[in-house]
């Protein structure tokens, strides 16, 4: 296990330097400071991993690292889990990580100095690089506290999670279009990289197959769970004439991006184009938007998440528990085309 004198070395500056860096206190020239990150970054170092003996106090603060603060997803996630840390007396710590791996793994460190007891992850990428898988995994075992995963997976994993029935989520969207007589389908799949997002095109293909419906590559719009993303793609369909009768939309940020670009291109849902997209979008309710969804319950997730995470804590151990949490159809007419001009 890497030590603070080894870092030091490596980095060929003073201990004292590396200790500045790692607490961001005092004077530490732009130059060190580069080499002390990089070596850390390498080894995985963390303070409390190093001082065994302060490792061993405790603490009641539970940590919490996500890759969307600004998602209302993960603001209901966070919900439930605040609601389940209040009744069981625990103090919560929220790293944001912007899906960035070099902000995540400082949030990892800076969790692992502040020792808390258990940590619900949701990473924010899959790492498809050994080297940083191997990184992620060395911060994660230095923490040496309960983890479970939360909605993303990690491939070989050896801690539980928490997830949706992605593949179902998108099978269900389909299928409702094509029930509602939608004979052209689409799809804007989230970031293919991830796990979910290739889980819920695999129900997209699932159900085009069952219905004996071709999928049109020109048609399977590639996007990454953005609002803009969705926007531009959506548009740049439109320009081009063709588009199909119905589209599914992965995620709450892809709904709306894909809303947006509706309304400026000055089509109707309902008339041009049908759609279902997986996940529930408040603001359409506020607006009195019938937008057909499948669904999950976010909050009632970061609450299953923390009693989870709990359980683990209160008997020592480092599970590999999973649960589902199942995804509800909500049907509101948006599925349909009328061919009227409403």
């Amino acid at each position: 296990m890497t030590t603070i004198r080894e870092v030091a070395d490596i980095a060929g500056v003073s201990k004292s330097t590396v200790s500045r860096v790692l607490n961001n206190s005092g004077y530490v020239s732009p130059e060190a400071r580069k080499k002390v990150e990089q070596v850390v970054r390498e080894t995985g170092y963390s303070p409390s991993a190093a001082a065994v003996s302060l490792s061993k106090r405790e603490t009641n603060t539970i940590g919490v690292v996500i890759p969307e603060i600004d998602n209302n997803f993960f603001g209901e996630v966070l919900r439930g889990v605040s609601e389940i840390c209040d009744q069981l007396d625990l103090s919560l710590i929220c790293c944001d990580t912007g899906n960035n791996i070099l902000k995540e793994d400082r949030a990892l460190r800076s969790l692992g100095q502040q020792r808390v007891r258990g940590l619900i992850f949701t990473p924010a990428t899959e790492r498809d690089d050994t080297e940083e898988r191997e990184r992620l995994e060395t911060y994660l075992g230095n923490l040496d506290v309960p983890i479970v995963l939360l909605d993303r997976h990690l491939d070989q994993s050896r801690w539980g999670g928490v997830y949706y029935e992605n593949t179902e989520s998108g099978y269900l969207a389909t299928r409702e279009l094509i029930r509602a007589g939608n004979q052209t389908v689409g799809i804007i799949t989230g970031d293919l990289k991830l796990r979910i997002a290739r889980e819920r095109f695999q129900g997209f293909l699932q159900a085009m197959t069952e219905a004996g419906l071709p999928v049109e590559e020109r048609y399977v719009l590639k996007g990454d769970f953005s609002t803009e993303t969705a926007y531009a793609l959506t548009r740049e369909m439109f320009l081009s004439g063709q588009w199909p009768e119905g589209m599914v939309t992965c995620n709450n940020r892809t709904n709306l991006g894909f809303l947006k670009a509706v309304r400026e291109m000055k089509k109707r849902i309902g008339r041009d184009i049908a759609v279902v997209g997986i996940d529930h979008v408040d603001v359409l309710d506020i607006l009195d938007y019938n937008f057909s969804c499948v669904t999950r319950d976010s909050y009632e997730m970061g609450r299953v998440a923390m009693r989870l995470l709990n359980e683990l804590v209160e008997n020592k151990r480092f599970g590999q528990t999973v649960q589902t949490i199942p995804c509800v159809l909500s049907l509101k007419g948006s599925e349909r085309r009328t061919l009227e001009d409403a």
